[in-house]
C-alpha cells in the first residue's frame, strides 16, 4: 500500500468515527428500516473507498453518502420487488441539503427519541441508543451494563422490531408530549456521556468522541426544551468535560481529584456550566441533574482541595439523596463526608454500604474503601480491597492505577 492510499484510507477511517453516525440516522428517517439504513452506511462508505481516490473527495462527504446509501438501498429493494413505498418517499438527498441549520429537530435528535421510545423498556432504550447512536459494539454495552453480548444482541434485536412491526414514528414528540418523554431521553443522554467520561473497559481512560456526542445532543436539547433538568444536565456534563485535560497522566492513568493540576481545567466550561446550574436552581423545578451539577460546580470553582467547601457537598448530597435514592450518591456523598469529617466516618458509611450488599460487585465502592483504609493506616484491610477492585475493574487505565497503588503500600 503506498502512501497516500494509507493517508486516503486514514482521513476515511477518520470520516467515519465522525459522521457514521449522522449518516445512519438519516438513512433511518429515509428507508424507515434500522438494519436496512445500516447495511446503506456500510455500502456507502465502500463505495467512497472505491470512487473518491480517483474523483476527488465531494466538498460535502456526508450528504454524499447519505445519497449513495439510499440508491443502494432502492436497488436492493428493487432487486427484492420492494420499492414502491420507498419511491414515494423523500427524493435522494443533494449535497448540502437538510444540513443547514434551519431545522433544530436534526436526524440524530430524532434517533434519540425513536430509541428512547416509551413503548421499548428502558434496558432496550438503552442499549439501542448506544449501538444505533454511539456506534458502541454488542460486546462493549455488555461489559458496560454486566450482560452477556447474547441478551444485549437480543434486547437491540426486539427494540428494532417493535419499532417497526407498532409503527413508532422516527420523530421529535410534540411540545405537548415533549417534556413526560424527557427523562428517558436525559437517562440515555447521561449514560452516554458516563461511558465517554469513564469507559467501562478498553485501555484508554476517555472516549472523547461519546462526551463530545453527549454534549451536542444536550444542547440540542436545550434549545428544544429550555426547561431547568435540561439545563443541569448539560450543565454537569460541561463541568465533568472541563477536568478532562486534568484526569489523566501522560501514561493514561487517571489523576485523582486531589491530585489535578486545576490550571488545566477549562474556564470557559465551567463559566458556562455554573451559569446553566445557577439557571436551573433560580427555576425552583429542578431536579437530580441540577443538584449534581451543583456539586461539580462547587468542586470546579474551588481553588483547592482544602478549600472546597465540603460541607456544601454533603448537604446537597442530602438533598439528591431525599431526591433519588440511590447506593452510588451514598457511595459519593460519603467520600465527600470523609474530606469534611475525616476518613473514618467516611469509612464507616463505605462498610455499610458494601455490607447491605448492593455496591458489592462495583469496583469503585471498593477502591473508595481501599483510599480511606490506606490514609487511616490500615494497610491490610486496604490490600484486600484494591485487591477486590481490581478483580472487578474491566478498565485498562483504572486497573493500572489501582495495580500502582497496590504496590505502593507499605510491605507487612
Amino acid at each position: 500500500m503506498d502512501r497516500q492510499t494509507q493517508q486516503f484510507e486514514t482521513a476515511l477511517e477518520r470520516l467515519y468515527r465522525e459522521e457514521s453516525r449522522r449518516v445512519l440516522a438519516t438513512l433511518i428517517r429515509l428507508l424507515g428500516d434500522f438494519d436496512l439504513a445500516e447495511e446503506a452506511l456500510h455500502e456507502a462508505f465502500r463505495a467512497a473507498l472505491e470512487q473518491w481516490p480517483s474523483q476527488g473527495v465531494p466538498a460535502n462527504p456526508r450528504a454524499w453518502l447519505v445519497s449513495a446509501g439510499r440508491f443502494k438501498a432502492i436497488d436492493q429493494l428493487r432487486r427484492q420487488a420492494r420499492f414502491q413505498a420507498l419511491d414515494d418517499g423523500p427524493e435522494p438527498l443533494a449535497e448540502g441539503e437538510a444540513w443547514d441549520g434551519e431545522h433544530l429537530q436534526d436526524d440524530r435528535l430524532r434517533l434519540v427519541f425513536t430509541c428512547c421510545h416509551p413503548a421499548l423498556a428502558f434496558e432496550a432504550q438503552v442499549a439501542l441508543t448506544l449501538r444505533e447512536v454511539c456506534d458502541l459494539s454488542t460486546e462493549e454495552i455488555a461489559r458496560a451494563f454486566l450482560a452477556t453480548p447474547g441478551t444485549i444482541a437480543q434486547r437491540i434485536v426486539r427494540a428494532k422490531n417493535k419499532i417497526r412491526d407498532a409503527r413508532i414514528p422516527y420523530e421529535v414528540p410534540g411540545r405537548n408530549e415533549l417534556a413526560e418523554r424527557l427523562q428517558a431521553v436525559l437517562q440515555v443522554v447521561y449514560l452516554v456521556f458516563n461511558e465517554g467520561y469513564f469507559a467501562s473497559s478498553g485501555a484508554e481512560l476517555t472516549r472523547q468522541h461519546l462526551c463530545a456526542e453527549a454534549i451536542r445532543l444536550g444542547r440540542l436539547l436545550l434549545e428544544l426544551l429550555p426547561e431547568a433538568e435540561v439545563q443541569g444536565l448539560l450543565a454537569l456534563m460541561l463541568l465533568h468535560e472541563s477536568r478532562r485535560a486534568a484526569r489523566s497522566s501522560a501514561a493514561g492513568e487517571p489523576i485523582l481529584l486531589e491530585e489535578q493540576d486545576r490550571s488545566l481545567w477549562d474556564r470557559s466550561l465551567i463559566a458556562e456550566g455554573a451559569a446553566l446550574v445557577l439557571a436551573a436552581l433560580q427555576s425552583r423545578r429542578f431536579g437530580p441533574y441540577s443538584l449534581q451539577a451543583a456539586i461539580a460546580a462547587v468542586h470546579a470553582e474551588a481553588p483547592s482541595m482544602a478549600a472546597t467547601d465540603w460541607a456544601q457537598i454533603v448537604g446537597l448530597y442530602d438533598v439528591l439523596l431525599r431526591a433519588t435514592p440511590s447506593p452510588v450518591i451514598e457511595l459519593n456523598r460519603a467520600v465527600a463526608l470523609a474530606m469534611r469529617d475525616g476518613p473514618a466516618a467516611g469509612l464507616q458509611v463505605v462498610e455499610a454500604l458494601l455490607a447491605r450488599g448492593e455496591l458489592a460487585d462495583y469496583h469503585l465502592a471498593h477502591a473508595a474503601c481501599a483510599d480511606l483504609n490506606r490514609r487511616l493506616g490500615r494497610w491490610e484491610a486496604a490490600r484486600a480491597a484494591y485487591r477486590r477492585a481490581l478483580q472487578l475493574s474491566q478498565q485498562g487505565a483504572d486497573r493500572q492505577f489501582l495495580e500502582r497503588r497496590l504496590a505502593e503500600l507499605p510491605a507487612l
